[in-house]
């Protein structure tokens, strides 16, 4: 039987990709991403709104993973100053890297791969747009979060207000907590990983990643739980929104640029006369047939008979 992808996933190399086409495409959803966080700000009170709502959300479903594991962060620094870490940089460094190395050694997946990527990216811009969520880190002090990124910011180059660079707080959108992409992006790193590398390793590291992800999150007070699950629905409808994508990708790149069916070449214009096709050397369809029927006759001469009939005896 043979083998089938899930949607988004499936090998469809139609066109040769080139890294100096991919590499601006890249660049422009990063830009767009980027963009879109900041054009996110919006009304702080609504942010905060929206934050204390899940919160609200959470205790009426008895989920309340942020304030243990923000407290054990804030406690042991062991914990906490890798785990911020692992907040500010992974997502920039571990993503793109698997984007190369899709595209280097899984060539067959990386255009299903690279547009399930960026329509989630795109779907979770719209939630940054229509839902600014302020962190649990930015809420009062009376809601029991720290933030632990301004507690070790002497330790990294992030400053106490963002997981920017130090002194570029002011360039992100710090209520831009819901979804999460950090976890959406580290689920499809995770799936990658674990359906493409080929190694236990691999396998192992396609599970840990995302799950650390998730804890690191919540433990650092950047995201809510609820956060975290909305990160994997976003990734959800991209896989299932990419090969949609992918089918109008192909429709508009063949309206703009058109290609000319090749004609197989070593191959002769057989003639076709009402549905009969000859073979090469015949003129006429059925010939063979309605030459076998003449020498068969037995007053059939020899022209009659066609060309490759003997002649006469004299």
């Amino acid at each position: 039987m043979p083998q089938t992808d899930s949607p988004g996933t499936e090998a469809a190399p139609r066109t040769r990709l080139r890294w100096w086409t991919e590499l601006p495409l890249i660049l422009l959803v990063y830009g767009c991403y980027s963009a879109g966080r900041l054009l996110a700000r919006g009304d702080i009170s609504s942010a905060v709104g929206h934050g204390l709502a899940i919160l609200r959300i959470e205790k009426a479903l008895y989920l309340n993973a942020e304030h243990p594991l923000n407290r054990l962060f804030t406690r042991e620094a062991w914990l906490g100053i890798p785990a911020d870490f692992w907040y500010a940089s992974l997502h920039y460094l571990v993503t793109p890297v698997i984007l190369v190395w899709l595209f280097r050694t899984r060539a067959e997946r990386y255009r299903a791969a690279r547009t399930w990527l960026m329509t989630s990216t795109f779907i979770g811009l719209i939630g940054f747009t229509l839902l600014p969520t302020c962190p649990p880190r930015l809420l009062a002090d009376s809601h029991g979060f720290v933030d632990t990124m301004a507690q070790y910011s002497s330790y990294g180059w992030w400053g106490g207000e963002a997981s920017a660079p130090r002194g570029m707080g002011g360039m992100t959108n710090q209520y831009a907590a819901m979804p999460s992409l950090h976890v959406g992006w580290a689920l499809w790193c995770g799936v990658m990983l674990w359906r493409y590398g080929g190694t236990r390793l691999t396998k192992v590291l396609g599970v840990v990643y995302p799950l650390v992800t998730a804890i690191v999150v919540m433990g650092t007070a950047n995201h809510y739980f609820l956060d975290a699950v909305a990160g994997v629905a976003v990734m959800g409808v991209g896989l299932l929104l990419a090969p949609h994508v992918m089918r109008g990708a192909d429709l508009l790149r063949a309206r703009f640029n058109p290609l000319t069916p090749a004609v197989p070449s070593g191959t002769g214009s057989p003639i076709v006369s009402d549905g009969c096709q000859t073979s090469a050397g015949e003129r006429i369809p059925r010939q063979r047939e309605s030459q076998r029927a003449s020498a068969a006759e037995p007053d059939g001469s020899p022209r009659d008979a066609g060309e490759e009939a003997p002649a006469a005896a004299r």
